[in-house]
């Protein structure tokens, strides 16, 4: 087993989730997140990831990067977290730059954390398979701190608007080398990829801070200390985060997958999942899809309705809008 004692899980929810803008405008004109509605009635989506990280961590031990200017939506959601849990970026400068910040952050409390990577804007009909496969990921840290854990699903079918990881030779502990990325190819490509056993890339990673933070040395060593020393500052003279708004001023826009991840293949490892309904929702096609195949999860602690816009009944509403038309 992990050791829980640093053990973290880091829930991305900062995103502006605009390549579903349409679906995820509610009807008084403003656009919402996507993180922040339920699929169906119920909790909304970041509060389903929040459920995924206590698979892995303690209450403690889970944190949640958010976006400023978002904070009318994440601010009741995460009134029972710790306030130095709730890392907030002063804007959008990318998904690595996003990770960069709130694992700063961790280091400052917890060195030789262990911490799995969960975006806040996906549907998983099958939470039990996940969050075994989590586990299992973090398990795998005991003896890979210098090796980064995707979790790669096992698709359901082929989908060229998806990320696939092509999985190398096994070591013989459940975890395969990660040979290639392969982004949004064309559909044909697609399932010749899974034929042979490509898996889609769900953006969930677990690994030591030591070996993310390498990750980042070698591809943006300047920007690494300039954050570093800025999140030093701010947490050691308690300045309310100026010295990290400064330096977010002149950031470049960075992508986690695209210029951190690709070209490190050596240094990744692929936990194979089993299918479980996972789904990014990233297109009103994906949301449709994932409304056809998704069942009630009796599991699932009763929490109210109210206050949470529903991807579902959007959905219906737009597609009545557009029959009319």
């Amino acid at each position: 087993m992990h050791n829980e004692s640093n053990m973290w899980a880091l829930v991305l929810a900062a995103g502006e989730g605009t390549r579903l803008r349409r679906l995820t405008t509610a009807s008084c004109g403003t656009a919402i997140p996507k993180q922040f509605w339920s699929f169906r009635d119920g909790p909304s989506l970041l509060r389903d990831a929040l459920y995924r990280a206590h698979a892995v961590a303690s209450a403690r031990h889970i944190c949640v990067v958010v976006a400023k200017q978002h904070w009318r939506w994440w601010e009741p959601e995460l009134e029972s977290l710790p306030v130095e849990n709730v890392i907030v970026q002063p804007a959008n400068r990318g998904t690595a730059i996003g990770i960069l910040l709130p694992l700063l952050h961790i280091v400052q409390r917890d060195p030789g954390a262990q911490i799995v990577l969960l975006p806040s804007d996906h549907y998983v009909r099958e939470e039990a398979t996940l969050a075994s496969a989590l586990r299992r990921a973090g398990e795998q840290l005991q003896w890979r701190s210098e090796e980064t854990v995707l979790l790669g699903l096992e698709p359901e079918n082929p989908d060229p608007q998806l990320g696939y990881i092509v999985p190398g030779r096994s070591d013989g502990r459940g975890i395969r080398e990660v040979l290639q990325f392969v982004e949004k190819p064309p559909m044909e490509r697609a399932r010749e990829l899974i034929e042979h056993g490509g898996l889609w890339n769900a953006f969930i990673v677990a690994a030591t801070a030591e070996a993310l933070l390498a990750l980042f040395q070698r591809r943006i060593p300047e920007i690494l200390a300039e954050m570093r020393a800025a999140v030093h500052r701010d947490l050691s003279a308690h300045i309310g985060g100026l010295a990290v708004a400064g330096l977010y001023n002149h950031l470049p826009s960075i992508d986690f997958s695209r210029d951190i991840l690709s070209g490190q293949e050596a240094r990744l490892r692929v936990l194979r999942v089993a299918q479980c309904g996972w789904s990014d929702l990233g297109t009103p096609e994906r949301v449709a899809a994932a409304l056809r195949v998704a069942v009630h999860r009796e599991s699932e602690p009763e929490i109210p309705a109210s206050g949470y816009l529903n991807l579902a009944a959007q959905h219906e509403r737009l597609s009545r809008l557009a029959d009319v038309q």
